[in-house]
Order: C-alpha cells, then structure tokens, then sequence
C-alpha cells in the first residue's frame, strides 16, 4: 500500500463506470467514513466492498464531494446496510431535505438516484475528520457549482473528485445550461494550485502523482473548451448518452431518441448548441459519431454499448 494512504488509514476501491471511486477510511479504531459511493446500478456491489474490507466493524459515516448521481448512488443502500450518517455538501442540504429532484441533478441529466436522508453537511473552508487525521473541505465549483475537494496538507493528498483527473476534469455541467461553469473551473484549479499536493486521488481513474503537470493538462483542456463552447457541448452529449447505455446496455434507437428527447438538460443542449438542426437529426449525428469511434454498436434498429 501507498505509504501516505496508509499513514491516513485508507482504501481507495477504484470503480469502473458508472460508478465514482470511493474511498473508505478506517484503519485501527478509527471510525469507518466512506468518502462517495458509486451510481445506484452498483450499490450491491459498493455494500460488498465496504462489507469485506471493514468485516465486523459497521460503516459509520459517508461523506459525499457533490451530489452527481455517480457520487451518491450508493447512499440509500448503504444507509439501509449500515445505518450510517450522511453529510453533503451544504449547498445542496435544501434540495436533498425536500428531495427535489429538479434542484437535484438526477431527472434533468435522465439518471436515477434513491432517495437517502442527510445528517450534516460538509462546508467549503471547514474541517472533515476522516480516519485519524483532519482534512481541509475546499469550495472547486465548475462541474458543480456545490462541489468540495478534500485536502490533508500534512500527508499532502487530495481527493479531487471531478474538480481534477490525471487527464483533464469532469464535464463543466453549468456551461451547458447558460451558466458561467468554465471561469469556476479556471478559478478552482488556481485554487488547487496553491496546495500542497503529492498524491490524488480523482473521482474516475487511478490515484497518481504528478499533480502539476496534471494541473497543466487540465489547463489546456479547459482552453480548448472555452476556445470552442459546442466542442465542449457535443462531447458532454455524447457522454451522457453513453452513461445511459453503459447502464441499459441496448435499446431500439427509437427508444434512446425518446429518453434523449425526454431529457431535460440534453433538449437544452440542443436548443443553444444544435444550431438549425432538428433534434432527431441532431441525436442521430451524435450517435453516429459514438458509434464510429467505438462507444457503442448500432445493430439494425438497435443501438448496444460496445
């Protein structure tokens, strides 16, 4: 094991998508905190990991980076499993008490989330105690404009979420509806910069040192995006669509044309970056592009993850 993970008494279960990463604290008697907990599809199989790595010992707490549907999917399973306490980030303590799913980011990206109960909230700026050490609660709005990164400036690690990967960042989700996600996301990777950091730990992929080139390497992506808002808006379609497959796996294309069109934040997607395209021409040429780069098979009527 990493000697720093260790020192900080944690486990990073590195997910596949759907799911985000998690990573569980406990080591010794410190009490077991599970930072993020997959997309809902898996939580049979986040409740499995945490089980076999805690044995006897019961998950006490989750604490959640943001509240995207691959972040906190896992919660209600493992709230029933355990009976742990959940906090959030505070932005979003409103919409999770009332379950308000438009406030929420679930019905409008045509994800599923069920429904868990918050105990407390994690505030940018404040402390999160997580195993046997404190960790700094960091504000990294852009691809969410709640989102926190978690900082332990002693062991110089990072649990960056989708604030920062080893190769760029998450989508920018409020640059997709009007909002101004790409400054957010220029800003939180200065504010990342001025850290300490030796190893990270993202939201998708293997932790990694590396930080300041991988800094740089976000830098330049987000230039890209900004030099080019639709480049940004098309790949942020096509991600979400390929979600939606990974999950279902296969559909008629009718029946991905409706869930597409029924989806609130793709039909915005397509009325400020589909120009005069019809949105039936409009899905059609993203779902040709996934298919010739691989993403996914269309099969007669039929379109299947690949």
């Amino acid at each position: 094991m990493n000697e720093a993970f260790a020192r900080a008494g944690l486990t990073v279960f590195e997910r596949g998508w759907l799911s985000s990463n998690n990573v569980l604290f406990g080591a010794g008697d410190a009490e077991p905190v599970l930072v993020d907990t997959g997309y809902a599809s898996h939580a049979e199989q986040t409740v499995a990991l945490v089980r076999h790595a805690l044995g006897s010992r019961r998950l006490a707490h989750i604490v959640n980076t943001h509240l995207h549907s691959d972040h906190c999917g896992g919660n209600h399973a493992l709230q029933q499993a355990f009976a742990c306490t959940i906090d959030v980030p505070g932005g979003e303590a409103g919409a999770v008490d009332a379950w308000d799913e438009d406030a929420l980011s679930f019905r409008a990206t045509g994800q599923h989330c069920p429904r868990f109960e918050r105990s407390g909230t994690v505030a940018a700026g404040g402390a999160v105690r997580l195993g046997r050490l404190d960790w700094q609660a960091i504000g990294s709005p852009g691809h969410d404009p709640h989102s926190v990164v978690l900082h332990q400036p002693d062991l110089a690690l990072l649990i960056s979420a989708d604030a920062l990967w080893e190769n760029g960042f998450g989508l920018v989700f409020p640059a997709l509806d009007g909002g101004n996600g790409f400054d957010d996301v220029r800003a939180t990777l200065h504010r990342l910069a001025s850290l300490r950091v030796r190893w990270v730990i993202p939201g998708h992929g293997r932790p990694f040192e590396g930080f300041e080139p991988a800094l740089e390497r976000a830098h330049r992506r987000l230039d890209g995006f900004v030099a080019d808002p639709l480049r940004h808006a098309r790949h942020a379609a096509k991600v979400l669509i390929k979600f939606h497959l990974m999950e279902l796996q296969r559909q008629t294309l009718g029946q991905l044309g409706a869930w597409i069109e029924a989806t609130p934040l793709l039909r915005e997607v397509h009325r400020r970056f589909g120009g005069a395209m019809a949105c039936r021409d409009w899905w059609n040429s993203l779902v040709g592009e996934l298919a010739a780069s691989g993403a996914l098979r269309l099969e007669g009527e039929h379109v299947a993850n690949a």
